[in-house]
């Protein structure tokens, strides 16, 4: 009976002792070292900082073991997560990036050209537009041209008006003849120049008046006073505006008719603040209408505005084109594409390997072996067409990384963040000092990279999280 006794007392030791032991060393505790984990060592034989889980760089302990998904903890070597020499960069695990789908291209040298497309709407030019208005008091007898739209030749008779004014002046010229043929047989110089004076005069008056020569010359030949005096065009083109009537009085202020010259027009483009760096006097452009399938039509940018729109923030951009049959017409819209100069030999990198913020843009290098360095870069003008002029930050046949690159970028503030929480307590101070130009992005937009914009890491792990640095177990 003792010896049962014996037994089942060392029995229910032994049992005791195996549940201390799972406790202490099992999934959720200071995990034990294993085969796999302590075959895992530091190139030449160095310490471990510590473990951490490879599906959860979080999960971090002092002693190798199992993650609580089961699988082996992984080292982090002094010279595993930043360079041991000079503490360059951020190394991240090859299969790490191999997983996330890492991918570089090499910063190069290259012609950048870019084509800027807009929309444009179809003018006169300014420059042919004539007023028309008459130069004395009175009253329109006849309208000739009574319609918008109308087109009219140099020299064409618009209205007639009558001018009590315009008459007397007739009569007076008349008389200046008489008397200039009466004085002209007297033998003293001063009356027959006098004659003369006075005939010039009154013939200036009607020439001031835009009283054609040949209606005067016809006036002097018949002697015939007329009542109206025909009001001709200025110039040939289209009337745009019409604000007279038959009957209406009308005087020097009024604008009777707006004559707008339609064989050569003027296209204005809205183009874009970004796209204006490409953009100068001399370039050549396409413009294409809707209504003309098919056909395009050959300009030239004569004007950049020196100022935007505050509404659509574009700036306007004048082409002008020869339109001798006037198929263009005013107000309609049309396609323009400008043809950029190209700039030549620009140092040049992928759009999509820029992560912009608000105040700074970033760029991954690679420097090889696993190991990503952020940089500040200082970028140029954007071809349109994927490539970013790069004017600091990079050099030449440097690679940078034009995927993933936000993971890398969250690698490197997180790997920050746990150096800062493992450090000795006398330097955890630092914690609150301000993060470092190569890991503190604040919410990037990421250009390239679908679906991830604006990622903000903490600058510490999750509170939920449990650190053995702290001296705590699950």
């Amino acid at each position: 009976m003792r010896r049962w006794i014996a037994l089942g007392t060392v029995a229910l030791l032994a049992g005791g002792l195996g549940w201390l032991a799972a406790l202490r060393f099992g999934p959720h505790g200071a995990h034990a070292p294993d085969a796999a984990s302590e075959a895992a060592v530091c190139p030449g034989g160095a310490a471990p900082l510590h473990w951490k889980a490879p599906m959860d760089p979080t999960y971090i302990r002092q002693q190798p073991g199992k993650s609580p998904m089961g699988m082996d903890l992984v080292p982090v070597c002094p010279a595993g997560e930043t360079s041991a020499a000079d503490g360059e960069g951020v190394r991240v695990d090859p299969a790490v990036v191999q997983r996330i789908g890492v991918r570089t291209a090499s910063v190069e040298r290259r012609d950048l050209s870019r084509s800027v497309r807009a929309v444009g709407r179809v003018t006169w030019d300014e420059r042919l537009v004539t007023h028309v208005h008459t130069k004395i008091q009175g009253w329109v007898e006849k309208l000739h041209v009574d319609y918008e739209g109308q087109m009219v030749e140099r020299g064409q008779t618009l209205l007639e008006i009558y001018s009590p004014e315009l008459v007397t002046t007739q009569e007076e010229l008349l008389v200046a003849q008489r008397y200039r043929d009466t004085t002209a047989r007297s033998d003293f110089d001063d009356v027959s120049a006098g004659g003369d004076a006075l005939l010039r005069a009154t013939r200036r008056r009607l020439e001031l008046w835009d009283v054609p020569e040949r209606d005067i010359d016809r006036l002097l030949e018949t002697g015939r006073v007329r009542k109206t005096l025909g009001l001709r065009a200025p110039s040939s083109g289209v009337v745009t505006h019409l604000m007279v009537r038959d009957g209406m009085e009308v005087g020097p202020n009024d604008n009777l008719y707006t004559i707008a010259d339609l064989s050569r027009v003027w296209v204005l483009a809205e183009v874009y603040e970004h796209e204006l760096p490409w953009i100068a006097p001399g370039q050549q452009a396409r413009v294409e209408l809707s209504y003309l399938p098919g056909a395009s039509f050959e300009a030239e940018v004569t004007y950049v505005s020196p100022f935007l729109d505050p509404a659509t923030r574009t700036a306007r951009v004048r082409l002008e084109l020869p339109n001798p049959d006037q198929r263009l017409k005013p107000d309609m819209f049309a396609n323009v594409t400008i043809e950029a100069q190209p700039r030549p030999d620009v140092l040049a990198m992928p759009a999509q390997a820029v992560i912009r913020s608000g105040r700074r843009s970033v760029a991954i290098v690679s420097l090889g072996d696993g190991r990503f360095e952020p940089r500040d870069v200082e970028l140029g003008i954007d071809s349109g067409d994927g490539w970013v002029e790069v004017r600091a930050g990079v050099e030449e046949r440097e690679a940078v990384v034009t995927s993933g690159q936000f993971l890398i970028d969250s690698e490197s503030r997180l790997q920050e963040a746990v150096e800062k929480l493992l450090a000795p307590p006398g330097e955890r101070h630092e914690d609150h000092a301000p993060p470092s130009p190569s890991t503190g992005h604040e919410g990037h937009d990421m250009s390239g990279a679908s679906g991830h914009e604006g990622h903000d890491m903490p600058d510490a792990p999750a509170a939920g999280h449990d650190h053995a640095a702290h001296g705590h177990g699950d």
